[in-house]
């Protein structure tokens, strides 16, 4: 029994520390991917919402050809790579991920090109081709070509549910690819006065430099750690024969539902591309440049901003489906139930009251990125809300793709993306510039109430005690939420929301008093406790809070 309770307790442990290094990987680049916005959007008025509607369009193809060029072949050598090194077997997982890389280099050519080429015939929105859209487009397509490359070795450390090289790389990623974007923006527009075009086209050539300086960082970290990986391979139990051309074949098996279900969030993304012109054209008379300057404000300002929360959930996911895959292919069913409550626990304190507290200050914190904006400060708070379930989607089919049952992920993901085109243009005739968020809630709450219902049924993993925290978080959420509004508006009194210095303001002293209430509520009432582990305790000691 105590064997059981320590085994339980060490994934626990495992699952935090993997999400700790994660969420700081994810949020560090997050946010700094979100504070470069505040001087790029100066520099760039008054072309700002235009090149982020150029930005917008050209990332959602991207991040599709992303996803091709990588085949979902990190995540699928992360989690293979798990298995085999649950079966003493870190030989196998070197060798398929030596062979991965080769194809990652094959794929990343071979997509780029095509990226490159068909650019033309990408630059649409639904409603007419845009010259501009193909430059920018073009200048992405080279860092696909190395990409790939930089997603395998990241898949390959997660294997071994070692995520400080990952988040590490992320960071550095993302500071080379700020750095550039600032640089070339400044000198462009107000150094030369220059086009806007080309600013936006140095922006997104700059994820290939970052993507350039994240592939150095892991590199340095195999040369660092090759003695202990040589050992873990040399003293492997070496009684499982695997050929290239099965590795390649696991690989591809693996892979194809990767693509697909982590496409999922950029497909309901692409509805929106493809469909929002020609539909909000169809029931509002409004020229061409207003039209994209709406869909800039759902489709970048408040996605820019959101995804910070939603980077909380996408660093817990990468960290359970190594977790996952390894209780599942020991048989431990009882490891499996326990890992799903654990993650649905910590995604849940942390993502509601984040959303929440997003919300509750959406209007200074829009002001704050792009100046003030009532029209987007309302989609930035209804954005806020969506998080929760994009979140909770990115986090479910993860835990499916641990399981194996990727069949059962893509169809739910197929019947929620079904939902999502049917009621999008009644969405959009009912609610205008609102209509593809709802939508797009509609069809991610019919994924999430499937994914439940599945893993309910054919892993009884406890449901009773993840609704339970549920509501416990849920209430102290909306508590918080509504002390923020209340600080909110009593701030507003003496300082304007409008204003940029005075909004940052506002947001500091109501993200503090927020975060300060739902801390002493979590640790008071022992949710904190019982969702993070003992190892909470002595960090509460050291801070002389008492439980």
């Amino acid at each position: 029994m105590r064997e059981n309770n320590l085994k339980e307790q060490n994934t626990q442990d495992t699952f935090v520390k993997g999400s700790a290094w994660m969420t700081f990987g994810s949020i560090t680049s997050r946010l700094l991917g979100a504070l470069y916005i505040i001087p790029w959007f100066i520099w760039m008025s008054p072309y700002g919402n235009i090149a982020n509607a150029l930005t917008a369009r050209s990332y959602n193809i991207y991040s599709i050809f992303i996803l091709i060029s990588t085949a979902g072949i990190p995540g699928a050598v992360a989690k293979q790579v798990a298995k085999y090194n649950a079966l003493n077997e870190y030989g196998v997982g070197r060798k398929l991920f030596r062979r991965g890389l080769v194809l990652m280099v094959v794929l990343g050519v071979i997509s780029a090109a095509i990226m490159y080429f068909a650019s033309p015939l990408l630059a649409s929105n639904g409603s007419r081709s845009d010259p501009r859209q193909v430059a920018v487009m073009r200048s992405l397509s080279y860092a696909i070509l190395i990409i790939p490359v930089l997603s395998i070795m990241r898949g390959y450390f997660q294997g071994y549910s070692d995520m400080m090289p990952s988040a590490m790389s992320q960071f550095v990623e993302q500071l080379a690819r700020v750095i550039w974007m600032l640089l070339t923006a400044y000198i462009i527009m107000q150094v030369q006065h220059g086009n806007f075009v080309d600013a936006v086209v140095q922006s997104n050539l700059a994820a290939a430099i970052g993507a350039a300086f994240g592939i150095l960082v892991l590199a340095w970290f195999l040369f660092s750690r090759r003695k202990e990986l040589n050992y873990l391979v040399d003293n492997s139990n070496n009684e499982i024969q695997v050929s290239t051309a099965s590795l390649f074949r696991e690989i591809i098996e693996q892979a194809i539902p990767f693509i697909i279900i982590d496409a999922g969030i950029q497909l309901f993304y692409l509805v929106d591309q493809y469909t929002f012109h020609p539909m909000i054209a169809s029931v509002v008379n409004a020229s061409y440049n207003t039209i994209e300057t709406w869909y800039a404000l759902f489709a970048l300002n408040a996605n820019k901003l959101i995804m910070i929360i939603v980077s909380l959930a996408s660093a817990m996911a990468v960290t359970a489906i190594p977790l996952l895959s390894a209780a599942h292919a020991k048989g431990d069913f009882k490891g499996i139930s326990d890992q799903i409550s654990n993650t649905l626990d910590l995604f849940l304190f942390v993502m509601i009251p984040a959303a929440f507290g997003m919300a509750a200050i959406a209007t200074p914190i829009y002001t704050v990125f792009y100046g003030f904006d009532q029209l987007g400060s309302n989609i930035l708070y209804l954005s806020a809300f969506t998080s929760i379930t994009l979140g909770l989607f990115t986090v479910l089919m993860a835990i499916l793709q641990g399981l194996s049952e990727n069949g059962l992920a893509i169809k739910y993901l197929v019947l929620g993306l079904a939902i999502k085109m049917i009621v999008q243009y009644p969405m959009v005739y009912l609610f205008k510039v609102y209509g593809p968020l709802i939508a797009t809630n509609l069809g991610m709450l019919v994924i999430i109430f499937m994914s439940f219902k599945h893993l309910e049924v054919e892993f009884n993993f406890n449901k009773s005690r993840t609704s339970r925290r549920f509501i416990g978080i849920t209430f102290f959420s909306i508590i918080m939420f509504l002390l923020v509004l209340a600080v909110e508006h009593g701030l507003e009194i003496f300082l304007s929301p409008a204003k940029r210095a005075s909004a940052l303001i506002i947001v500091f002293v109501a993200v503090i008093v927020g975060g300060i209430f739902y801390a002493l509520v979590a640790i008071k009432s022992q949710l904190a406790q019982k969702i993070l582990g003992d190892k909470i305790v002595p960090i509460l000691e050291k801070l002389h809070i008492r439980i």
